[in-house]
């Protein structure tokens, strides 16, 4: 079993390892579920076969022990030499290999029912979210607000709340799964959304836009125009850069992208069933729906609520919008 559980150690080692250094894609999701059953079957061993044998072979050597001590006894024999007392417990101590499996499965069940169910951590890779959120925010995301989900298949198994406008989302970027992103909730199924000459309408109806302060960006050292917006009874913040053009250059080809029409004002969308249309609070400087399309349903994987660590401002700590 040593050498069985070192080439299972040693897979995993070398997932970890082509992953970091980028020669295969990995899914930390399927890592850590394979990381749980593969421990789990190691503690159901230990506890209902390994661990009984120890300790029948350590009850097997008190028994002798004590057998021998009586017959020395009886032929009057009272001082023996001394067997070692700690041979017994040598023999109930779990093997490394079992201590690196099974002893580790508590630990990884906690931490793949948390990350699964109730809350996964992220970081902020871009400013595409600003002001709202930075690069290098740590947040919680909410796994179970719409509805718990299996993990690595990302299956629905509840309900849930609906998503509504105006909320902020991780979810699996649709050209490529295996990355998450996070943007704002736009549009939800049967809307139509206008973004024109920057410019939010929903149904036809203009979102709330009221200028405040201008932002100064931080990564850029430029200033930009900051407006406080109202989607869905969410108030929160949105920048726009002058520099920008109006129109959405280099849309890519997506599902559904009939549902689009684009100009040089910006574009108009129909939001299919099933699907949601994102874009990030930095309005002209994030790659969204306008750009590359739709978010369906099955690749939503929760409410970020909650920046809990910024090392270089720890004064960002604490819900969002």
């Amino acid at each position: 079993m040593a050498f069985i559980t070192s080439l299972v150690l040693a897979a995993f080692a070398a997932y970890v390892g082509a992953w970091y250094f980028n020669v295969i894609e990995g899914n930390f999701a399927l890592l850590l579920f394979l990381a749980t059953v593969v421990t789990g079957l190691y503690w159901l061993a230990e506890r209902f076969y390994f661990l009984p044998r120890r300790e029948q072979a350590a009850a097997k050597l008190e028994a002798s022990l004590a057998e021998r001590n009586a017959r020395l006894a009886g032929q009057g024999i009272n001082q023996v030499d001394t067997v070692d007392a700690k041979a017994s417990e040598r023999l109930l101590m779990q093997p490394w290999w079992l201590d690196w499996t099974a002893g580790l499965f508590p630990v990884i069940l906690v931490v793949f029912l948390l990350r699964s169910f109730l809350y996964e951590p992220f970081k902020i890779p871009s400013g595409s979210m600003m002001p709202t959120l930075l690069t290098g925010d740590l947040i919680l995301v909410n796994k179970f607000t719409y509805g718990l989900r299996l993990p690595v298949i990302n299956t629905k198994i509840t309900e849930g709340t609906p998503l509504a406008r105006g909320d902020v989302v991780v979810f699996r970027y649709p050209p490529k799964p295996s990355m998450d992103y996070i943007k704002r909730v736009v549009g939800i199924p049967g809307d139509e959304v206008a973004y024109l000459n920057k410019k939010l309408t929903i149904n036809g109806q203009p979102v709330s836009k009221v200028a405040a302060a201008d932002y100064l960006d931080g990564e850029s050292m430029r200033l930009l125009k900051q407006f406080d917006e109202n989607l869905g009874g969410k108030q929160h913040k949105i920048l726009n850069d002058d520099a920008s053009p109006a129109f959405v250059p280099g849309a890519s080809d997506f599902p559904f992208r009939e549902n689009c029409r684009y100009s040089v004002e910006g574009v108009v969308c129909k939001v299919p069933p099933g699907n949601y249309f994102m874009m990030g609070d930095n309005r002209d400087n994030s790659a969204d729906s306008r750009f590359w399309g739709f978010v369906p349903d099955k690749n939503i994987v929760g409410r970020a609520f909650f920046v809990w660590m910024n090392f270089g401002d720890l004064g960002r700590i604490g819900p969002f919008q």
